[in-house]
């Protein structure tokens, strides 16, 4: 048994360079194809996550006005109703909303992929979606009360 070992470890066998290299070039191909993939999957993620915190504060808005009859609840109230919304004034941290008297109201959230979320309620207008660039302006800056028939410019 000692002498077969010996004669094994003896022998000079091993992958050559060039074997080597073709795996080595076989898993870069396999990378490169591969993260531009994950980085869609992680944008999505954070789009996905900064909508759901969106329509969290949107389902408490809608909880207060049930109880209220008006929009505009504070960061107080909101919390009541939902404890676990992220509210702040820095639509880039948290839901940022903006009240437009009492019976409208309009929330924002940016996205760490840096994609700008929001929603605006009217009493009379209904729920509309909108996704613009809050560094220009801002989609609740403007007033989009709709028309009876169709959605405001920039928001659907």
């Amino acid at each position: 048994m000692m002498k077969w070992m010996r004669e094994r470890l003896g022998k000079d066998e091993g992958f050559t360079l060039i074997e080597l290299m073709v795996v080595v070039l076989i898993i870069a191909i396999l990378i490169a194809i591969a993260i531009p993939s994950f980085l869609g999957f992680r944008r999505n993620a954070q789009d996905r996550s900064a909508q759901s915190d969106v329509r969290n504060v949107l389902l408490a808005e809608q909880a207060y006005y049930t109880e209220w009859e008006a929009y505009g609840a504070t960061q107080a109230d909101l919390r009541t109703i939902e404890p676990s919304i992220l509210l702040d004034a820095d639509p880039e941290v948290a839901v940022a909303v903006t009240l437009n008297g009492t019976d409208t109201v309009c929330l924002t959230r940016t996205s760490e992929s840096g994609n700008d979320f929001s929603v605006w309620i009217g009493e009379t207008g209904g729920v509309h979606y909108g996704k613009a660039d809050l560094t220009a302006g801002g989609a609740c800056t403007a007033d989009p009360t709709p028309a009876a028939s169709h959605s405001p410019d920039g928001w659907s």
